[in-house]
């Protein structure tokens, strides 16, 4: 180990290794930060049973992601050919955006954008997983929605498509590392592309499925997931829970057990298996919709349905069968609108008013929304804006903050022959927009390179308001429009975003005789925290002694309390972990956040 170390957690708590002297005891809280015990396979054998919940429990969440939906692949949304009829109930019933967008056209920067609030000029990964200088992976910076909804005791469960190496347990990158307490289903990005594969992953444990070895298709992915998310809730049907369940359908290739309802139309295989595929996609909303009215948790649910991006064109699927982006122009990898507006709809009977929206929402708002709701604290440094006051209706809609502007990168290596015919060609140059009110300007560099001079790029200039489908170019004609776009542009990339610490940090120094640590308790938020107090943990039998106060009255916004240890192992021991504890009160919530850090005895 080298001898100076920093870790960083947010509220994703790992299992305790043992107490020592000087160290806090158990609680109940610490408990319900733990990790939860596997879920079944399949879907529970016993009766559903309603829930019980006490008086004033949170509010459960679970957030449904389709992967390459597009805005118009629903019926609410326009779509014809497609039956989508658990989806439209939700539309008629709740919340429907028309105005919602994933930040980045492609996959990974999306889903890295909706897990952290960071829109893509900030966000860690902001590229897919290939190519030169693709990026794949978070680190120990990058809180997600389940760390913040974890500090509030919430159980948490990544159930379908992580899309983040790499595929091995362990590491900064894996859902589990990044608040997920239970995760099932693809770890990496590209694996996620195979309906039969031949393994995926619970927790930190490779799960071979031996019938799709060889190349055959016998257990289809998808099924898998339906299972595991219905035994998700099941399972925490009695306490908080978010659950995000990625599905990959209905991304490429177009492949299904079988076309269903489609399966006699004249339409080529790959169309008929993608409509299947919609189809499939709300099904499985719909039974869990259905699984939560059955338990009585429906009215103290909150059901989000978005998509990470535009629709594809890959596999020989032709979005423009299904009118996959409705109005607007383009597909997945293209800056115009339909490639980067998704739909989205917000359900919750009792809480959130039937109704429609046109305020520009960008996914990065999901995590102060579901941090606001559960009385969380959210980190201030993200880009995401809390859109409460909308989903609760009435006079305070009207107050619902709304952005200055929103920012869209691309810089992606491969290309689709629809979506480079839409960009005239430019396809694989790196390409950026922004929309402020009704404006929206989209630019492309000569190459993928962004430092570039300004004038070496090529800039169009859209009035959405007048122009949805982004068909008449008035760059020339409003040139000053189009320059301060262009200013937001650049304003909104930092080519390294240092995010605040939020959180619990440790950090180890070897000494002759053990370790001095450093626990570190950092109120990243926008508000002061009270009776604040960290502690540390040792391997069992370790001696622990404390050199400074553990305690503040009141932690202000951006403030840290630190304390040092000196840990001495127990004698004969080799290796253990470290984990420092840090709790507070957020408003009038408790919060509990823990950090672990393994260490060996030299």
């Amino acid at each position: 180990m080298s001898s100076r170390r920093r870790f960083l957690a947010g509220s994703g708590a790992l299992g305790m290794t043992g107490t020592a002297a000087g160290c806090s005891a158990g609680s109940a809280g610490e408990k319900a930060a733990g990790p939860a015990p596997a879920t079944p396979a399949g879907r529970p054998s016993a009766p559903v049973v309603p829930a019980a919940r006490p008086a004033g429990q949170p509010l459960n969440f679970v957030v449904v992601l389709a992967d390459d939906l597009g805005h118009g692949e629903l019926g609410s949304y326009g779509q014809q050919l497609i039956s989508t009829p658990r989806i439209d109930r939700l539309a008629d019933e709740g919340l429907r955006f028309t105005d919602a967008y994933s930040t980045a056209p492609v996959c990974a920067p999306s889903r890295c954008s909706l897990l952290t609030g960071l829109h893509s000029g900030h966000a860690a990964v902001r590229e897919n997983p290939w190519g030169p200088g693709g990026q794949g992976r978070l680190t120990d910076r990058d809180l997600t929605f389940a760390e913040v909804l974890r500090a509030r005791g919430y159980r948490t469960g990544l159930i379908g498509k992580w899309g983040f190496g790499p595929d091995e347990p362990d590491q900064p990158s894996h859902p589990n590392a990044r608040g997920f307490e239970t995760f099932y289903g693809y770890i990496q990005h590209r694996h996620a592309h195979d309906y039969h594969p031949e393994y995926l992953w619970e927790n930190g444990t490779r799960q071979e499925i031996p019938e799709n070895r060889a190349g055959a298709r016998e257990v289809y992915a998808p099924d898998l997931i339906e299972q595991r998310a219905l035994a998700f809730v099941d399972a925490h049907k009695d306490e908080p829970f978010l659950l995000y369940l990625a599905p990959t359908v209905p991304h490429a290739p177009s492949r299904t057990p079988d076309a269903g309802a489609y399966a006699d139309r004249d339409w080529s295989d790959a169309d008929k298996a993608h409509a299947a595929q919609v189809g499939l996609f709300d099904t499985l909303v719909g039974g869990i919709v259905d699984r939560l009215t059955d338990l009585g948790l429906a009215e103290h649910t909150l059901v989000l349905v978005t998509s990470d991006n535009g629709p594809h064109e890959e596999g020989g699927t032709d979005p423009g069968l299904f009118d996959g982006a409705g109005p607007l122009r383009g597909h997945k990898r293209n800056l115009y609108e339909g490639g980067i507006r998704v739909p989205l709809v917000a359900w919750s009977p009792r809480r959130v008013p039937a109704g429609t929206t046109d305020r520009p929402t960008p996914l990065t708002d999901l995590l102060p929304t579901l941090a606001d709701l559960a009385g969380a604290p959210a980190p201030s440094d993200i880009d995401g804006l809390s859109i409460v006051p909308l989903l609760r209706g009435g006079t305070g809609a009207a107050h619902t903050p709304r952005h200055d502007h929103l920012y869209f990168y691309r810089n992606h290596s491969g290309v689709t022959p629809r979506a480079d015919a839409v960009d005239g060609g430019r396809g694989r140059r790196l390409a950026e927009a922004v929309r402020r009110g009704d404006w929206k300007a989209v630019r492309f560099a000569p190459g993928r390179d962004r430092r570039v001079p300004d004038e070496k790029w090529e800039v169009e200039l859209y009035d959405l308001a007048r122009d949805p489908g982004e068909r008449d170019d008035l760059a020339a004609a409003r040139p000053a429009q189009a320059d301060a776009l262009v200013r937001l542009m650049r304003d909104s990339w930092a080519e390294t975003y240092e995010r605040e610490p939020f959180g619990v940090t440790l950090e180890v120094t070897e000494e002759s005789e053990g370790f001095l640590v450093t626990a570190a308790l950092a109120n990243g938020s926008s508000r002061p925290w009270t009776d604040a107090r960290i502690t540390l943990k040792a391997p069992a039998h370790g001696r622990v002694r404390s050199l400074d106060p553990v305690t503040a009255h009141r932690l202000p916004a951006g403030g840290t309390l630190a304390a040092r240890w000196r840990v001495t192992p127990a004698p004969g021991a080799k290796e253990g972990r470290l984990t420092g504890r840090g709790t507070a009160t957020h408003g009038e919530a408790a919060v509990t956040y823990t950090a672990q850090v393994p260490v060996r005895v030299q």
